[in-house]
């Protein structure tokens, strides 16, 4: 698939249209993908970044249309800013699972409540939505129905969306990249419990926050978690009895990645390392946390 145009809308499937944003980058490859569900009475999900262009092609788009719902995948800065206007202009309700922190497990907010915050595309702190849905939710149009999906991994309240047999996957798992898992709002341990539940579902396609869909989802999520597998393997077989930096490790795991990419990088071996410390395969001296050493317990 070639590199659609920002701002042009795209018939994806019956009732399914999609609108690139303009907001290519290392992070998001062609820009974020803002979908529309449904026809006369519509929901948008992940209206993406606060731009006033994009949000005038969704408009556009919608014209002659009542755009009901706003749902939103997970609070990064390229998914959710603009739902507030997009509300506001439309009166549309927004619906998400809740806060940027609302899902952090206990070791997850004490890195939050230390200081640490997430790396990669940037979290939307503002985001509030005005209904909280979770997992087993189904949000309904006149013509449309989405089951909702609790997602941990990339984000503690990332949440996809079935429709009959295609999954809005958001960014848990995408055709281009393994995704990032950046603690605290990225979790190892869910990332690969999510994956095995969405390869459950049987779905056909997955329709995902950044590039092309996939065309072969349970093929795709499978090779995933063989690669986050492969990835914990070579972080504990790179650990020794000497404490080593989240930066020395990331050098010799990382070997063929590309130098604007090691940040990104380093997360996820960070997100590693706080569940090999959880597991007690790891420790962290003096203390978890982005700055200490870790040796094989």
């Amino acid at each position: 698939m070639s590199k659609p145009q920002a701002g042009l809308v795209r018939t994806i499937a019956d009732g399914i249209r999609c609108i690139l944003a303009p907001n290519p980058g290392v992070m998001t490859y062609w820009g974020t993908n803002s979908y529309i569900v449904g026809q006369g009475q519509v929901a948008v999900i992940d209206p993406g970044p606060r731009d006033e262009a994009h949000l005038g092609a969704i408009l556009r788009a919608t014209a002659d249309e009542h755009v009901t719902q706003i749902l939103i995948t997970h609070a990064h800065a390229d998914h959710s800013p603009l739902a507030r206007t997009l509300a506001e202009r439309t009166g549309a309700t927004v619906l998400g699972f809740g806060p940027p922190e609302a899902g952090r497990n206990a070791t997850m907010q004490g890195l939050a409540n230390a200081g640490i915050a997430g790396g990669g595309e940037g979290v939307d702190s503002l985001f509030r939505p005005d209904i909280q849905i979770s997992d087993g939710d189904v949000v309904s149009g006149e013509d449309w129905q989405l089951d909702v999906i609790h997602s941990p991994g990339h984000f503690a309240g990332h949440l996809a969306f079935q429709m009959d047999d295609v999954v809005f996957s958001g960014d848990h798992v995408m055709e281009w990249s393994s995704s990032i898992v950046s603690p605290p709002d990225g979790n190892v341990r869910d990332f690969m419990q999510t994956s095995k539940r969405l390869a459950s579902l049987g779905a056909r396609r997955f329709l995902t926050g950044h590039g092309p869909d996939i065309q072969e989802p349970e093929e795709r999520l499978s090779w995933l978690i063989k690669h986050r597998q492969a990835r914990a393997d070579a972080i504990l077989d790179a650990l020794s009895n000497s404490p080593q930096s989240v930066e020395e490790l990331t050098c010799k795991v990382y070997t063929d990645t590309p130098p604007e990419l090691l940040p990104a990088a380093s997360r996820n071996v960070f997100a590693h390392l706080i569940d090999l410390v959880e597991r007690t395969l790891a420790t962290a001296h003096p203390e978890l946390g982005l700055s200490a050493g870790f040796s094989r317990s």
